[in-house]
């Protein structure tokens, strides 16, 4: 049985449930918060120490401003409602990404931060205005200003991710096949599972589903 430490998840497909079944993308990504949630008491439960959310990608930006704003709206109310909750559970929570954000919700991430820092039952890793070449760039933009070798180790230390193992795991909801930019270095030896559902439809049952397949899987890491 393949030990699981970390699971990463793009949750695709907000927009196009809300389309589908409410006329509106926003309300989708509202119903996905239920998922977010579903997942989160799920990976307690299974002791999973890392999971990594794609909530919020530097291309993103290039949706329209309502949706936008709605994102940045519902990521709010989240935090200000669930903080507590999330600290009470011994869950610590940081952001990856660029946090060039209003002055508000800025302030609302570092609260966030230094109020679960010592928790250390889950650690979710919220990927916020995060894009992999952007932190793969600024990493070496740092080896370089600070004269050190450029090497995988540096390279690694110098990641927003660089504290944080690699992902044993990915799951992709949406049937959608791709990484969209998405943690590009550190998936290097990630298993990789693509999910037909779209991200509010996916429950707890299929994410047990895919850490059962997975820990049946042969990993070799480039072995035989």
């Amino acid at each position: 049985m393949n030990p699981l430490n970390h699971i990463a998840i793009i949750m695709d497909g907000n927009g196009r449930w809300g389309l589908k079944n409410k006329n509106s993308r926003n309300l989708g990504h509202k119903e996905g918060l239920k998922t977010v949630e579903q997942i989160i008491e799920t990976s307690i439960k299974k002791k999973i120490k890392y999971l990594t959310l794609f909530a919020f990608s530097t291309e993103n930006w290039k949706r329209p401003n309502n949706e936008v704003n709605y994102l940045f709206n519902l990521l709010e109310q989240f935090l200000k409602k669930k903080i507590n909750y999330l600290n009470k559970e011994k869950i610590r929570l940081i952001f990856l990404g660029n946090k060039n954000f209003n002055k508000k919700l800025k302030k609302l991430l570092n609260i966030s931060e230094k109020l679960t820092k010592n928790n250390q039952r889950l650690q979710i890793n919220l990927a916020l205005n995060y894009g992999s070449r952007d932190e793969i760039t600024n990493s070496l933009r740092l080896l370089i200003k600070k004269k050190e070798t450029i090497n995988l180790l540096n390279i690694s230390k110098n990641l927003y991710t660089k504290n944080i193992p690699d992902p044993d795991l990915l799951i992709r909801t949406g049937n959608t096949k791709r990484l969209s930019n998405f943690l590009l270095w550190q998936l290097a030896y990630t298993e990789i599972f693509f999910e037909k559902k779209l991200w509010p439809d996916f429950t707890k049952f299929d994410f047990i589903k895919i850490i059962n397949k997975f820990k049946k899987i042969k990993r070799n890491f480039g072995s035989i």
